[in-house]
């Protein structure tokens, strides 16, 4: 069954005010994944607004937030409205997690998540990332630390299914020893550090440390549309799934995915001038943070899936490509949008 996206869908997932770990584990949460210079809280408005249930910061350096550095700090500033949201941090050294955890503390994050999957060779190398998968006994020991040192506030852990091509990965017996270190839930990216996005995540493997942990475990790789956030809840019997490249061209994933999770109800597409609409917002908000030139080069990342299957979508694109005028970008969606008016309906989306 179809339903009209612009319908007014009640949404019964989710957390509970004041915030409750467990309860919004126990609601099967579809998560926005931690993006560098993606996951800002201008695009974390914009996916909560479509259905996330909550939402991950861009992973901060733990040097850079110790020394006091403006990005860091930016990234952890998190205003009225922006909640549930985590701070996700990283860094090699243990000690220096636990200090910079307990400055993410300031900010009153819902809880805070320790970066052990980006596969970056520039961050994995230098045993931040998934570099502590390399030795996860140092892994587990990290943990351990922060744990008490941010204690009551929840603990998190995102990582992968190991560091290279073992015949046997090390999560299912590592999920059981972080979740002994006191960690309170456990996001697994179903791939190997050395398949970075390449190859197919195998969901499996969440369903494996699952069986073996009492704290919720998250399901990551290939979230691709709602129909997979769906299938990966029902494969693995996890506890949560987590969506990341794909809310950068279709944040309406979460709602989709609400809906298939909560009702078993498919959700019709955005309509033309739903997509126009949030490439109105998006960029509006991006200009109030960021100002008008940046906020326009910026968006460009986003443009192509936004736009998607509209009729002489592709004209637009590419006129947005080669504007960086706010203004201007603006009035294009204007032109586009009483284009779309004029045209027979059957041409509005191709």
């Amino acid at each position: 069954m179809l339903l009209d996206e612009s319908a007014s869908i009640p949404h019964t997932s989710g957390p509970v005010s004041p915030f409750d770990f467990d309860a919004l584990f126990r609601s099967k949460p579809v998560i926005l994944a931690p993006m560098e210079d993606v996951s800002d809280a201008v695009f974390r408005q914009v996916c909560r607004s479509r259905g996330a249930d909550l939402c991950v910061t861009e992973f901060v350096n733990v040097e850079g937030l110790l020394r006091g550095a403006r990005e860091a700090a930016h990234k952890i500033d998190l205003k009225a409205g922006d909640e549930p949201t985590a701070i996700q941090i990283y860094g090699a050294d243990p000690e220096r997690l636990a200090e910079a955890a307990e400055v993410a503390l300031l900010s009153e994050p819902e809880f805070i998540d320790i970066n052990c999957g980006c596969w970056v060779p520039k961050i994995a190398r230098r045993g931040a990332g998934a570099g502590w998968l390399r030795d996860p006994s140092a892994m587990v020991s990290m943990a351990k630390m922060v744990v008490a040192r941010v204690a009551p506030m929840p603990l998190t852990v995102k990582t992968r299914i190991g560091y290279g091509p073992e015949s046997e990965m090390p999560i299912v017996d590592l999920a059981r020893r972080l979740e002994d270190a006191g960690v309170r839930a456990i996001t697994i990216h179903c791939r190997t550090a050395q398949m970075g996005h390449g190859g197919a995540a195998d969901w499996t493997w969440a369903q494996k440390a699952r069986e073996v942990v009492t704290i919720p475990v998250v399901v990551n790789g290939d979230v691709k549309s709602g129909e997979d956030a769906d299938q990966s809840l029902k494969l693995t019997n996890a506890a949560g799934t987590m969506v990341g490249r794909h809310a950068i061209d279709h944040p309406w994933v979460f709602r989709e995915a609400r809906s298939l999770i909560d009702r078993g109800e498919a959700l019709a597409p955005p309509t033309p001038l739903e997509r126009l609409a949030l490439c109105r917002e998006h960029l509006r908000l991006q200009a109030e943070e960021r100002g008008g030139l940046r906020a326009v080069r910026s968006l460009r990342r986003h443009w192509p899936g936004y736009l998607r299957g509209l009729h002489n979508g592709g004209v637009l694109r590419r006129e947005l490509n080669v504007t960086d005028d706010l203004d201007a970008t603006f009035a294009l969606f204007d032109s586009f949008e009483e284009a779309l008016h004029d045209a027979p309906a059957d041409t509005a989306a191709a």
